[in-house]
């Protein structure tokens, strides 16, 4: 009588579902947890205003002097896009005769943030320039020194909007 002693044979280890759980596991939380670090460094701070601002005891402050005066010499414009020109055109007040800071800040991306001079025209102030209108635009104008400021939102697949200093009247 012949007897055959089977033994069972012993599987190889990477063919071992325990052993890939056991490894695989964590390094698949390291590498996740090292790309959210990597995300969340690239995107930034978390402040989609320009401004500069001092915080102290977790209170925030500005500068509005810009703003008062806007407000004092009653200033507002237009920005208005135009065919490959962004145009901006006074509506009341004298915006002076000087070249013109404009600051187009993307409500979300500050990589995508631009600051441009405008030159004085017959009707106002001009630069060329294509403006994606697929988003919403913080809009900010300003003096070549910063005096005053005017401010507005540029909704999405719009052309046209209207700036005013930030400060309500009284």
């Amino acid at each position: 009588m012949t007897t055959s002693s089977s033994a069972p044979t012993a599987r190889p280890s990477w063919r071992e579902p325990m052993l890939w759980l056991v490894f695989g596991l964590p390094l698949a939380s390291i590498v996740a947890g090292v790309g959210l670090v990597i995300v969340a460094v690239r995107a930034g701070g978390a402040d989609s205003v320009t401004d500069q601002v001092q915080r102290v005891a977790q209170i925030q402050t500005t500068d509005m002097g810009p703003d008062q005066r806007a407000q004092a010499m009653n200033l507002s414009a237009i920005v208005r896009l135009e065919s490959g020109r962004i145009d901006v055109v006074p509506v009341t007040g004298n915006l002076g005769t000087g070249a013109l800071r404009l600051t187009l800040a993307h409500p979300a991306q500050a990589a995508e943030d631009r600051q441009l001079t405008l030159v004085r025209t017959a009707t106002g102030w001009s630069v060329d320039g294509v403006l994606d209108a697929g988003h919403d635009w913080n809009v900010q104008v300003a003096d070549d020194v910063g005096r005053w400021r005017l401010r507005g939102r540029l909704q999405k697949n719009t052309q046209a909007v209207r700036l005013a200093p930030s400060q309500a009247r009284d």
